[in-house]
């Protein structure tokens, strides 16, 4: 029915048409502001964040920001190389990153090329996931000796860390002491000890594999201050290092006193890792036969007091201990006064890692090494997620779930009342800075050519470690 409109006056009908389309148009400006979420680190947190996202919310971008031109952070970096299937969450990864609502912008430093205020500003949530890459200090004389190295380090040395690239480590050495007894120290000891066939057709990178090769390594002490049953590492680690071939598992009796009475009141996890510890030691008391290359000597109740040598490590000063409590899983241990020395050339420093502070406007607890956050929250539009707010705990699973919840927090808190310009407009401060920005289809070129070199070189893949050298690759 035509509406006749005579002066300011209009009918009640055409009244209802004009509200009716006001309330629509309202309803679809609101509609047309595209949530942006910004990730600060593309590890496991990030990507898992990433993935939450945008299965939670169909019209979200999200965007990845990554200080170096390569991906995926731990998994590249701090994965093992004999653990490829380990790896395969890459490809999860990968189908994150190539979706329509996911920029991945590598090269960027975030606290330097840009900080978290304009993050903030510019994005409706920022999300901080960029792990924990400093490792903790023993703080004990004698700790700057030479070869005495962080695990952390000579870990980022064999997977192609870029600032690790010109670790200098001398494997011209007979005894090694690795202090701690976390999955790291076990990896470390795995590829210290492993026949160089094992490891050779990984993605090792090619320096390293050739200082092994030369490795004059045999004997390998994983010291731990507490008792068997308080052990950090898991039990796929630990039988994969007592079934390496060419070495021998030579445990302590000793350190087992009392432990075979206690196994039966353990949860199970506990239960079959103590079993698998008092198997391996029954086995190595029973057989004596010296057909190995390799010795692996785990040793319980010792804590590092100081390291002795002239401009190189020597040996390691212990302090006996003994646990005290009444939860067998929690006691403590605190020294008896007893003192032990070990013969080491070379000593890793294994006793966990902790997280930088790379912008001011970030709640910081320096003693923890950790973002300051309730649980994921950290204020305003900031969460955090990650061994960057949890500390160095769990292994990948743990990380993806602590990941997805706080991914789903921001799904309920997300405040879009107002358009934020996200990408738009950090990408002008990182181009007025002259910022060198990396994109996943960037990265993809590095990645074919890391391939195409392991191949000629009989491996899965052969890293690029020098960033000029990364950069160069994408502009051919």
């Amino acid at each position: 029915m035509d509406v006749q409109f005579i002066g300011r006056s209009v009918s009640t009908s055409a009244m209802r048409s004009r509200a009716l389309l006001k309330c629509c148009a309202r309803s679809f400006s609101t509609g047309a502001v595209v949530p942006r979420v910004c990730i600060v680190g593309s590890g496991p947190a990030g990507f898992y964040a990433a993935q939450k996202l945008i299965k939670t919310l169909s019209d979200v971008e999200v965007d990845i920001l990554e200080r170096l031109p390569v991906p995926f952070g731990l998994v590249r970096f701090g994965v093992a190389p004999d653990h490829p299937e380990v790896k395969n969450v890459i490809n999860t990864f990968h189908k994150v990153a190539k979706d329509r609502r996911v920029r991945f912008i590598g090269n960027v430093k975030v606290g330097q090329d840009v900080t978290i205020r304009q993050l903030k500003e510019n994005y409706h949530a920022v999300l901080l996931s960029y792990g924990a890459e400093q490792d903790k200090t023993l703080g004990i004389p004698g700790e700057n000796l030479g070869n005495v190295i962080s695990a952390r380090r000579f870990v980022g040395w064999y997977n192609g860390v870029p600032s690790d690239r010109e670790l200098k480590v001398n494997l011209d050495v007979e005894e090694v002491a690795i202090l701690g007894q976390g999955n790291v120290a076990i990896d470390v000891a795995r590829i210290l000890a492993a026949p160089i066939d094992r490891i050779k057709k990984t993605d090792i990178t090619a320096y390293a594999l050739e200082e092994l090769s030369r490795s004059k390594v045999r004997k390998i002490w994983i010291i731990g201050r507490r008792g068997p049953l308080q052990v950090a590492f898991t039990i796929a680690e630990l039988r994969e290092l007592i079934n390496l071939e060419k070495c021998k598992m030579l445990w302590r009796t000793s350190d087992f006193t009392g432990v075979r009475e206690i196994v039966p009141n353990l949860a199970r996890p506990r239960k079959r890792l103590t079993e698998l510890m008092l198997n391996s030691l029954d086995e190595s008391s029973a057989n004596s036969s010296n057909g190995h290359d390799k010795e692996i000597r785990p040793v319980f109740l010792r804590s590092p007091v100081e390291f002795f040598g002239v401009d190189s490590v020597e040996a390691v000063k212990l302090s006996v201990n003994r646990l005290e409590g009444d939860d067998v899983l929690k006691q403590v241990a605190k020294p008896t006064g007893e003192f032990e020395e070990i013969s080491c050339g070379l000593a890793f420093r294994s006793i966990g890692y902790k997280s930088t502070l790379i912008d001011e406007d970030l709640p910081f607890d320096a003693k923890s090494g950790r973002a300051v956050n309730d649980a994921g929250k950290v204020g305003d539009n900031l969460y955090t997620a990650g061994w960057l707010a949890t500390g160095p705990v769990g292994v990948i699973l743990t990380t993806m779930t602590n990941a997805f919840q706080v991914a789903q927090r921001i799904c309920k808190e997300l405040n879009t009342e107002e358009s934020r310009p996200g990408w738009n407009k950090i990408s002008e401060i990182l181009n007025e800075k002259g910022v060198r920005t990396v994109s996943y289809e960037d990265w993809e070129k590095i990645d074919k050519v890391e391939i195409e070199r392991g191949k000629k070189l009989g491996k899965a893949r052969e890293k690029i470690v020098d960033v000029n050298e990364m950069l160069k690759i994408i502009d051919q």
